[in-house]
């Protein structure tokens, strides 16, 4: 059986006001930072990863660094959970988006599963980029548990198709900074055991 244990990355400036962050490589705020090391610290007391999966962008791959260094293992870069390309949104706000493209954006809202951002990508590109990430993960590692740090697009991607649920529903999710998802698989059976998780952030809402 393999574990997967899906991380998102912790904060970053573009989450308020909210941006089509995409691609844009952000670092961790210092916010961001202190989630990054709690989520260590949580899956370094419960799992033993056997290795831990990043995309490229600086935000995951500083998370995944701090998780990779709590449980000592290997961060590798997996560019299949690279964040979607919003094309001409990306970067900007949603007030912006909401003036420049108002039915394209309300669409998004509505129906995202019918949406190609201009210049960019859909969620069907998404999909098919993180389930070619969960094959190879599923392939490499039948029995290990493995540790994904993703974006909050490639997270709720992940959870769609292990849920099986359809692209209608990705906006039914959300995962938020730092938070931690289980999930079992043996074979074709899968056991979602937790969902965005982020009991292991409390503390730092008081420091």
């Amino acid at each position: 059986m393999a574990k997967l244990i899906l991380v998102r990355h912790g904060h970053v400036e573009g989450i308020d006001p909210e941006r089509f962050r995409g691609r844009t490589d952000v670092p961790l705020t210092e916010e961001g930072l202190r989630q990054a090391v709690a989520a260590a610290r949580c899956v370094a007391a419960r799992w033993r990863p056997a290795v831990v999966y990043t995309s490229p962008l600086q935000r995951c791959v500083r998370t995944g660094r701090e998780i990779a260094a709590a449980v000592a293992v290997e961060a590798l870069v997996l560019h299949e959970l690279i964040d979607l390309d919003y094309g001409e949104w990306q970067w900007r706000t949603h007030a912006e988006v909401r003036r420049e493209w108002p039915e394209l954006f309300d669409l998004w809202r509505a129906a995202p599963q019918l949406v190609r951002f201009p210049r960019g990508e859909s969620l069907q590109d998404l999909v098919a980029r993180t389930a070619d990430a969960l094959r190879k993960v599923l392939e490499r590692h039948t029995t290990d548990t493995v540790v994904l740090v993703a974006h909050d697009s490639g997270i709720r991607a992940l959870l769609l198709q292990l849920l099986d649920q359809p692209i209608a529903a990705y906006a039914r999710l959300a995962p938020q900074p730092a938070s931690i998802s289980e999930v079992d698989v043996l074979g074709r059976e899968v056991r979602i055991l937790s969902i965005g998780e982020t009991q292991h952030l409390q503390h730092l809402q008081h420091e």
